[in-house]
Order: structure tokens, then sequence, then C-alpha cells
């Protein structure tokens, strides 16, 4: 029984979680916010960083492959992790649990812990950034926008959206120990 202040802090935060995905979510019933947070979200599957990644390529030479190789390694790192997470908690998304949720995007799988799209855009920004800081007018809000389009479009509760920036953070912080 002297475990039940921790259960009820944490049901607490639970109801704020669901309480504030519900809140955010309701912007999607806008066909304009809809529209563009769909866009940002495509974008974030990889076309974005695609791009970055061969625009570096071909207009740094040597230290743009070393970047863009960089940041596929930790792509690929961060997509088996998130994968395995994803695979152990089983957590459903949003719309899938609460009827006050629209899914207003199409989710690539039918779990929500953690959200993958902001654990690679985190990673993939971070290591961007560590070669080009002059990036970061261009990857930083591009990066928000990703994580924000997670809960917008009912994929994701904003404590999966979190914990894939902190997983990708750690991620993209632990390669720069191999380089």
């Amino acid at each position: 029984m002297h475990n039940r202040p921790l259960t009820n802090y944490l049901e607490r935060i639970c109801a704020l979680d669901s309480a504030l995905c519900i809140k955010v979510n309701r912007s999607s019933h806008y066909r304009l916010v809809r529209w563009s947070f769909r866009l940002v979200s495509r974008l974030g599957d990889g076309v974005f960083w695609y791009a970055i990644m061969l625009g570096l390529i071909l207009t740094q030479g040597e230290a743009g492959i070393a970047a863009s190789l960089h940041m596929m390694i930790v792509g690929l790192g961060g997509t088996l992790i998130y994968k395995w997470l994803k695979g152990k908690t089983l957590r459903p998304r949003p719309y899938a649990v609460h009827q006050d949720v629209w899914l207003a995007g199409k989710p690539l799988d039918k779990f929500s812990f953690p959200s993958g799209h902001t654990l690679h855009a985190v990673a993939f920004s971070m290591v961007a950034l560590a070669y080009y800081p002059e990036l970061s007018m261009l990857v930083l809000p591009f990066a928000v926008l990703v994580a924000m389009s997670r809960v917008v479009l009912g994929l994701h509760y904003p404590s999966d959206v979190l914990a894939g920036a902190a997983i990708g953070a750690l991620i993209a912080s632990i390669s720069f120990l191999f380089v």
C-alpha cells in the first residue's frame, strides 16, 4: 500500500497526457492545420532529411559525405531502438484509446511509444548541427513541427513525443563518442 502515492501521481500524469493530447488534436479539425501537419509529418518520414543529406553531399564534398554517413548511421540505430521499444511497450495510439482523439494522419504501425518521427528529427538535427550549425534556422523549426505533428494528427501522446526526443538526443550524443 506504500506505493499508492506513486500510483496516484502516475495516474494524474497519464490523465494530463491524455487531456493534452485531446486538446492539441482538436486543432486538426481545421483543414489548413490538418493539411499543414500532414505535410510536415510526411516530410518527416525521411524526405526532408534525405534531401538535407543529399544537399550536404553535393555541396560540401567529403565533409558532407561524413556528416551524411553519420546521420544515416544514427538513423539506422534510432530505427532499431524505437522499433524494439514499440514491440516491448505495445502502447496503443491515442486515437485507438480515446474516442475524443481524431485520427488525422496515417500511422505507420499500431503502437505509440516512442515517437519514431520525433526521435529521428532530434537525432538528425543534432548530428547535422554538429557539422553545420548554420543549418539551425532550417532543421530546428522543422524538428519542432515534426514533433508537434504527431500529437496534432492524433498519432502520439505528448509523452511519446518527449520520450522520442530524449531517446533521439541520447542516440545522437552517444554517436559523437565514436567519431
